[in-house]
């Protein structure tokens, strides 16, 4: 086996939350800083949050608004669609034949 290949371990390295709660665990690092821990996390708490730190639930949020204002204009080009194959498909009358309109 190589030597000198594996990271040095902390036995205490300390874990600090963006609540401020702190504990110990081993880690490679000497310090870690996480967002989310077991005293602020919604699972564990009971709360209803929501936790999103990419802007997960406002792009969602926009698409949906933007999805909402499109129904009513996919709404009219389809009703607009419908009413020009109707159109097309209305027999001519004799009189437009022959006069040559239509």
């Amino acid at each position: 086996m190589k030597t000198d290949i594996h990271p040095k371990w902390y036995p205490e390295a300390q874990v600090v939350c963006a609540c401020g709660n702190m504990f110990t665990v081993g880690s490679t690092k000497p310090s870690l800083h996480v967002e989310i821990c077991h005293k602020c996390h919604p699972f564990f708490t009971g709360e209803m949050k929501y936790v999103d730190t990419l802007g997960r639930v406002e792009k969602f949020q926009q698409k949906q608004k933007k999805a909402e204002s499109q129904i009513s204009v996919l709404a009219a080009k389809k009703k607009k669609k419908m009413e020009r194959e109707k159109e097309q498909k209305t027999p001519r009358t004799l009189k437009e034949m022959l006069m040559g309109t239509s």
